[in-house]
């Protein structure tokens, strides 16, 4: 391998989303700094910073049919049943649930958590409190998308936050997506809620740190008695 090789595999790939937002600060960089200089270099560090933000690497995706992979980069923050949202029309009855939250340091790409169909996307405005609490689900902004796979439908919630301002989808109803394909954005610090059948058994446990499109939240074929890790902090 070439050195020039070496330093492209070096670099992680930029979401063509954040190319404006690059643009802006980088123009931004400039003006200020023309006139007073250490804003020029306070400028460059958040210009790097946007970059870094909107880094979209390359993720190994398992294809074991059953497994539910995590679909944003972060920290577990809640585990446990809770009925979702009405938009997403699955019924009324609690489903588990696994949140992770993202803050404004995690890759903010979110990737399909398993493979199938779009059979609904729905978008609800709404407030931006702190997403890490409990009735951020209900209250903030969202957008909301059901992947059939098989004979169940997984449902995955993307939240805005306390700085998050815009969601971004890139899917649409009656599309097909594979696990670990990417599906949409959230723009600085945000959470996403996984919705799967009552009875799923996390294979996760909360505080543990998620890749998106590699860490398995759950296997669908598991059994009570064989899916719930022990775990310790070191």
């Amino acid at each position: 391998m070439s050195l020039v090789d070496s330093v492209t595999k070096a670099f992680v790939p930029i979401h063509r989303e954040g190319w404006p937002f690059i643009a802006i600060a980088l123009a931004a960089t400039l003006i200020l700094g023309w006139f007073i200089e250490p804003l020029f270099w306070i400028g460059l560090f958040l210009t790097g910073w946007v970059c870094y933000f909107f880094r979209d690497p390359q993720r190994v995706t398992p294809v074991q049919d059953g497994l539910v992979i995590s679909p944003a980069d972060g920290i577990v923050s809640q585990v446990g049943p809770c009925r979702p949202p009405l938009e997403l029309d699955l019924g009324a009855e609690p489903m588990m649930r696994i949140s992770v939250f993202m803050n404004v340091f995690n890759c903010h790409v979110n990737r399909a958590p398993v493979s199938g169909r779009i059979t609904r996307v729905a978008y609800k405005p709404g407030k931006f409190i702190n997403a890490e609490l409990d009735k951020a689900s209900e209250d903030n902004e969202r957008n909301g998308l059901v992947i059939e796979h098989g004979d169940t439908r997984i449902g995955v919630v993307q939240i805005a936050g306390l700085v998050a301002r815009r969601i971004v989808c890139f899917v649409r109803e009656g599309e097909s997506i594979a696990a670990g394909e990417r599906f949409g954005l959230i723009r600085f610090g945000s959470r996403l809620d996984i919705y799967m059948p009552m009875g799923t058994v996390p294979k996760v446990a909360l505080g543990q740190t998620m890749i998106a499109g590699e860490t398995v939240l759950a296997d669908l074929t598991a059994t009570a008695g064989t899916a719930q890790p022990l775990t310790r902090v070191n």
